[in-house]
């Protein structure tokens, strides 16, 4: 993750202005493992930005992409997920409470050399989703069935 300095030096380098709500979309998204998604992020910050309108931080997830310093996660809900670790990493979300968690340490390489080996495309990005019940969800269903 960036340090403030860092970021700023980022955001200028690539023409865009430094504001105090760019700066604070991105240490939350940097300080978090739930990979909110752009609505959740507003009402977290809301309070600290009250003039901050949800279409800045739509904006401010933008830049953050364009600028490989975040990530935008399609977990087949209505709305997009973010992720500040941009690498290369699979998630796993809960069908039941929708629990979005990274997958640690699985190697995705392999995968992806043999999609390129199968399908003959020059491929430029990758993302790994999987989908199931969260341990909190799988303990709440066998306590609810006792």
């Amino acid at each position: 993750m960036l340090t403030s300095a860092e970021l700023t030096s980022r955001l200028r380098e690539a023409g865009f202005k430094v504001t105090p709500q760019r700066l604070a979309v991105y240490n939350m998204l940097s300080h978090t493992k739930a990979h909110p998604n752009a609505d959740t992020i507003y009402k977290e910050l809301q309070p600290l930005y009250p003039t901050m309108s949800l279409a800045t931080v739509y904006k401010a997830l933008a830049i953050l992409c364009d600028l490989g310093l975040a990530q935008e996660l399609n977990v087949g809900e209505e709305a997009f997920r973010y992720d500040a670790d941009t690498s290369h990493h699979p998630h796993i979300r809960c069908t039941c409470c929708g629990r979005v968690d990274d997958v640690p340490a699985l190697n995705t390489e392999g995968v992806y050399e043999q999609v390129k080996d199968e399908t003959g495309y020059a491929l430029s990005d990758h993302q790994l989703y999987f989908f199931g019940v969260c341990p909190e969800c799988q303990e709440k269903k066998a306590h609810a069935v006792h």
